[in-house]
Formats: C-alpha cells, structure tokens, sequence
C-alpha cells in the first residue's frame, strides 16, 4: 500500500491548518489508486506531527510512504528539519520505503501558474 504525506508548517490559525486538511481531501480524491491514502501532517504548531502522520500511514498498512513538503523555498525546515524527522520514524521502521519528495516552489510549473494566479484579478 502507498501513502502520500502531505507536510505543511502548521500555523497557529486553526483555519490555516484546515486548508492544508481540505488540499488533502482535494488529492485524496484525484489520486485514483496512485496512493491508497493521502494525509497531510504539520511541523509545528498543529497536528499530527510529521513523525506521527508517517506512523499512521504505517498503522495504516502503507507499505511505501511518499512525503510532499508543502513549502516555497529550500529553507532550513526543507533542508534540515523535515529530514530529520523522517528519520526518526525511519529508524523506528527501517522496513518501510519512506521518500522525500521535491519541495513544492521546485515543480516546475510552479511559473506558470504564478503568472495565471496573477491574472485572476
């Protein structure tokens, strides 16, 4: 089984971190059979932490879990911080294929639609 873990920073603004929830419903939805099961998980400032969302895709019976970093640019949280949580479960099960994936401001049609989302006005 395949999960996809969606990892956003989290906010204090409960409404914030429910847009991230809903985004997950949205490709929980389009997914059609690429991943048995697509959760979101925070860094900070909300739950479920990144090390317990990638345990629940485990629990869950993911077999492979594929981990999107909700974020613009390779800071500190891509580079270091979110690696090194994966770690943690990784070490806890060193069976189960975990991949960190490209940080969304790196998808290459991210100008495109910059430039339409600019447009909308």
């Amino acid at each position: 089984m395949k999960a996809l873990l969606v990892v956003a920073h989290g906010s204090r603004r409960a409404e914030s971190n429910d847009e991230v929830r809903r985004l997950t419903e949205c490709l929980s939805a389009q997914a059609n059979g690429i991943y048995d099961q697509v959760q979101c998980a925070f860094l900070e400032l909300a739950e479920p932490s990144i090390p317990d969302g990638l345990r629940n895709a485990i629990r869950a019976g993911a077999e492979q879990v594929t981990v999107v970093p909700y974020f613009l640019s390779a800071g500190r949280h891509v580079v270091t911080d979110i690696p090194a949580e994966i770690d943690v479960v990784r070490k806890e099960f060193p069976n189960i294929d975990i991949v960190l994936a490209p940080y969304l401001g790196a998808a290459a049609g991210l100008t495109e639609l910059l430039l339409q989302q600019a447009q909308q006005i």
